[in-house]
């Protein structure tokens, strides 16, 4: 297919403000059907893909390798199957300055905090070697929990995604594809945030790390997971495959574990996700469990189906 006229495929990797009025009126001049009518319901589901995860550094403040690559193809393949794509939802990790997962929580008894990059543990926290500034009994709670629950230790990560920052924003190239897909299919987007809650991490688009109670959005979010489910065939891709694109996953399919029809309906974009380096053998002996469970994998040259 020939793309639209705006998109130039080397610009994926660049901030910029994104002309989204001209977006949209060529995704309207390219218009067909109303994705309402579709009679096969199709999702792009797009977990992450902000700036400060896809663009290389200094933009981005936690950039994952390959991502521009990875960006670049899931714009194309959304270019050349935007009239069977019936819906896109697209999350958006959201912070602030105070997050159990940053250094401000953080310090030893010299009032130090930690570097990023830290892993603190429910026994460095018991021995006191890191102290939490706020919430000291959750906090103490948190780090056990994780550890019992999440199988994994409290990472200390530098600030991104930043409520109010330009790392917290759809790469722009993306977001005209969005807007493009909206003229052509008259479609409303749906934006997920995530990320929000202060006192837990939040990988997975669905559900924290370790429960929040207090807060109505701090559990398992089912009726996303729902929603989802209503498709026939629901496309992931995201950053990064070895955190967020991952424990989605996992919360995905514990979720519908005794509803294979629906796990039989996902389709992974293989080729349009990256593991942050360290990560990738565990991350692909877990996607291996995942396609012994039915999910798909595909590339993004694949048609859709």
């Amino acid at each position: 297919m020939t793309f639209p006229s705006f998109y130039d495929p080397e610009t994926v990797g660049q901030i910029y403000e994104p002309d989204l009025q001209r977006a949209y009126a060529e995704g309207a001049a390219a218009f067909q059907t109303p994705a309402s009518s579709d009679q096969q319901r199709v999702l792009l589901w797009l977990i992450d893909m902000q700036n400060d995860f896809i663009l290389p550094a200094p933009l981005g403040r936690l950039p994952v390798p390959n991502a521009v690559q990875d960006a670049q193809r899931t714009i194309e393949w959304l270019y050349r199957n935007v009239h069977q794509v019936t819906h896109i939802a697209a999350s958006l990790d959201t912070h602030t300055p105070f997050q159990i997962f940053y250094p401000t929580w953080w310090k030893n008894a010299k009032g130090e905090r930690p570097a990023p990059y830290t892993v603190i543990s429910a026994e460095d926290v018991a021995k006191q070697i890191w102290l939490p500034d706020l919430e000291p009994e959750w906090s103490a709670y948190y780090v056990e929990e994780l550890e019992k629950v999440g199988k994994k230790q409290l990472m200390i990560w530098p600030f991104h995604c930043m409520e109010g920052t330009a790392g917290r924003a759809l790469l722009p190239a993306l977001s005209e594809a969005i807007m493009y897909h909206s003229g052509a299919r008259a479609a409303q987007p749906t934006y997920l945030t995530k990320g929000t809650i202060p006192h837990t991490e939040f990988y997975s688009v669905v559900e924290p790390e370790v429960k929040y109670p207090r807060r109505p959005d701090g559990g398992l979010n089912t009726a996303f997971l729902d929603m989802i489910a209503s498709y026939d065939l629901v496309y992931v891709a995201g950053e990064a495959r070895s955190h967020c694109v991952l424990a989605t996953l996992d919360s995905t399919l514990r979720y519908f574990a005794n509803q294979p029809e629906v796990i039989a309906k996902l389709r992974f974009l293989d080729d349009c996700t990256s593991s942050i380096p360290g990560f990738e053998q565990a991350t692909e002996e877990r996607l291996g469990a995942m396609a012994a469970q039915g999910l798909r994998f595909v590339n993004s040259t694949d048609p859709i189906g």
